[in-house]
């Protein structure tokens, strides 16, 4: 374990990714949180706000009950504010907000009315600030992440092969693409800390082939490096069949099969990560409770695959797979961008 106490390291880092947000003096900012938030993580980023001289508020919601059959990790769809009027006002009229609670605003229902009154959102991800430390966004990282935007934006097809039997194509023509690089400075938008991943949410009947997690590959509701290979075959978004034997096959089809929902074997998001500080053996270093696996989630080369909500395709659940997948080459219109598992730079 280590220790929960302030750092000055800590608040020192917190101030540098706030000033990438472009926090000024006198600015109003919301600090979000629940109460089964970090606690840790929400005191630095107050101290931090304070040191830059911003004027700082609490939002601290009770952590809702449990509605769903099974134990929801790492959704980034927080239901934290519950359209909770006052609440979501508040946070509208901020010049930012800090976003704290367990899960994150990512997804959640009520990010499009924050956001559409100008506030900008930056979403610190619940890992133990000895990894956000090690995390801190590079500026170098947004011209990066907006050229692979651009890239998927003007591609119409993915595709996705490995050597361990990955085959997967994903239409991109229609598909909603978003990168973040660990801060946001301007009115409206959102961003995440970690950052340095894009990804793109295909339109209905988008995705077909098979995924193959094979050994070391990661899933990261489970928070579990694979042991074992999985096949998951897909036909227009859905993932019709699990196979492979073990314990992490069996852990997929229990999980997918408990929401009792089609919507949760469908497909969410895909993309890659790009940020070279990301770790893939970060998960290996930190207690559960300490970690998140945002950082998995943008380790470069990586490609990110998930399964669950995916609004723009107008699907719906609370049923969510993140889980990165090393060594595949993904190809943009038969342009590679990730080689084998490394990133393709924009100049080559």
């Amino acid at each position: 374990m280590i220790a929960d106490r302030i750092e000055a390291k800590w608040i020192a880092a917190f101030v540098e990714v706030l000033k990438l947000c472009k926090v000024t003096p006198g600015e109003t900012a919301a600090i979000l949180s629940e109460t089964q938030s970090r606690s840790l993580n929400v005191h630095l980023t107050e101290l931090a706000l304070l040191q830059l001289g911003a004027r700082p508020f609490h939002v601290i919601l009770p952590t809702p009950a449990q509605t769903a059959p099974v134990p929801v990790r790492s959704t980034g769809a927080s239901t934290a504010i519950q359209g909770l009027e006052p609440a979501v006002a508040a946070l509208s009229a901020s010049g930012i907000v800090l976003d704290l609670t367990v899960e994150g605003l990512l997804h959640a229902k009520e990010l499009p009315a924050i956001l559409g009154k100008g506030a900008r959102v930056l979403m610190i991800s619940n890992e133990h600030p000895d990894a956000l430390e090690r995390l801190a966004p590079d500026p170098a990282l947004e011209a990066e992440v907006k050229a692979a935007v651009k890239a998927c934006k003007a591609a119409t097809t993915m595709t996705v092969v490995s050597a361990a039997g990955t085959n997967l194509t994903v239409t991109m023509a229609g598909a909603r693409t978003a990168g973040v690089w660990g801060w946001c400075d301007r009115p409206g938008t959102l961003a995440h800390w970690p950052g340095g991943v894009v990804v793109a949410f295909p339109k209905a009947g988008s995705v077909n082939g098979k995924l193959v997690l094979d050994a070391g590959d990661i899933n990261l509701t489970f928070k579990r490096y694979l042991e074992r290979p999985v096949a998951l075959t897909l036909e227009n978004d859905y993932v019709v069949d699990i196979a492979g034997e073990g314990t992490d096959a069996e852990l997929m089809r229990r999980y997918m099969a408990a929401w009792g929902d089609r919507e949760a074997y469908a497909v969410s998001h895909v993309g890659w990560g790009l940020n070279p500080k990301a770790r893939y053996e970060a998960m290996a270093m930190y207690d559960q409770r300490d970690f998140n696996g945002t950082e998995l989630r943008a380790f470069a080369g990586n490609f990110l695959f998930s399964t669950g909500a995916n609004e723009f395709a107008n699907r719906y659940t609370e049923g969510h797979f993140d889980m990165p997948v090393r060594n595949c080459t993904i190809a943009l219109d038969g342009r590679i961008v990730v080689d084998k598992g490394t990133p393709v730079r924009p100049a080559a």
